[in-house]
C-alpha cells in the first residue's frame, strides 16, 4: 500500500507540475488549441514503452514488489467499447481524467469535486449493474 501511495503522489505531482491537472488545459487540447498534453502523453508513453520492453528481459520480477512480470490480456468486447465511450464523454465534459481530477484537488480546484462525485456515482452504478447481471445469470453446472 505505501508503494501505491508513493506512486500516486509522484503521478499527481507530475500532473500538477506539467499543468495537466487544470481542466482548461485539457479542454484546450481537446479543441486543438494547445498541444502541450500531447508532449506529456508522448513522454509518458515512451518511458512506459521502454520499461515494458526492457525490464522483463533484464529481471525476472518487479524490483520493488517482487511480482513476476506477465501480460494481462483483455478481450475487446462490448463492455470495453461502452466503458471507453463513457470515459471519453466524461473526460470531454469535465475536461479532466480521473487521475488528474485528484491532482486537481491538490492545486486547489474544489469545483472538480462535481466530476469526482460523478466518477464515484458511475463506478457505483457499474458495480450495481454487474452484480445484478451476475445474479440474473443462470448458474453453471459441472459435468462431474
Amino acid at each position: 500500500m505505501p508503494l501505491i501511495l508513493f506512486g500516486g503522489l509522484i503521478f499527481g505531482f507530475g500532473l500538477g507540475f506539467s499543468g495537466m491537472a487544470r481542466p482548461e488545459v485539457v479542454l484546450d487540447f481537446l479543441q486543438f488549441e494547445d498541444f502541450g498534453l500531447l508532449f506529456v502523453m508522448f513522454g509518458a508513453a515512451a518511458v512506459s514503452g521502454i520499461a515494458f520492453a526492457v525490464m522483463p528481459r533484464v529481471r525476472d520480477s518487479a524490483p520493488l514488489t517482487g511480482d513476476a512480470y506477465g501480460r494481462r490480456l483483455k478481450s475487446f468486447d462490448r463492455n470495453v467499447l461502452i466503458g471507453g465511450a463513457i470515459f471519453g464523454v466524461g473526460w470531454g465534459l469535465s475536461g479532466i481524467c480521473p487521475g488528474a481530477a485528484y491532482a486537481s484537488l491538490g492545486i486547489g480546484n474544489v469545483t472538480i469535486l462535481w466530476a469526482i462525485g460523478g466518477m464515484f456515482l458511475g463506478a457505483y452504478l457499474q458495480g450495481w449493474w454487474r452484480s445484478r447481471a451476475a445474479n440474473d445469470a443462470p448458474e453453471a453446472t459441472s459435468a462431474d
